[in-house]
């Protein structure tokens, strides 16, 4: 059975996500879909797109009519191990949230300058956060975000989103 962690730096934790439903997977994406660890009132389930190679995870946030209410990106460090059928997500902080009127927020770079002031992650750590934040926003910037990860989900799942 394949297994998947979410570790965190701030707060210090290790999410088991295990339970999501894995819908599809290879070299390139993870996605699952899923509903919140913890009781929300404005989000009721989601579905997350993993891009492993550019260590982004890219989520649809539903609310209580089923509809989106944001995406949400999280930069990560993925760590597959295969003998074990493993995913590791190491969220590297900063992240990034897409609102319906396509208004872009760049969220806890706070946390990422605490996580490196307090040594919980190295500067390669530090510096991968960076780039591949860079990396995301100026897709963000050059092609419709959304519709695009609606594409490959439909692509390799069959789910519209």
């Amino acid at each position: 059975m394949t297994r998947i962690y979410r570790i965190r730096y701030i707060p210090s934790e290790t999410i088991d996500l295990s339970s999501d439903k894995l819908l599809y997977r290879d070299n390139k994406y993870l996605i699952t879909q899923w509903t919140p660890i913890k009781p929300r009132n404005d989000i009721t389930s989601g579905i997350s797109c993993a891009f492993l190679e550019e260590g982004w995870k890219i989520s649809a946030f539903f609310g209580q009519d089923n509809q989106i209410i944001y995406w949400y990106c999280d930069v990560v460090d993925v760590n597959f191990v295969q003998e074990t059928d493993t995913y590791y997500l190491y969220d590297l902080l900063t992240d990034i949230k897409i609102l319906p009127d396509g208004r872009v927020e760049i969220i806890d770079l706070d946390e990422l300058a605490i996580a490196f002031e307090e040594h919980l992650i190295t500067k390669e750590q530090l510096i991968m956060s960076l780039k591949q934040s860079s990396s995301l926003l100026n897709l963000i910037y050059t092609c419709d975000i959304p519709k695009y990860v609606r594409e490959i989900i439909l692509d390799h799942t069959g789910i519209g989103v």
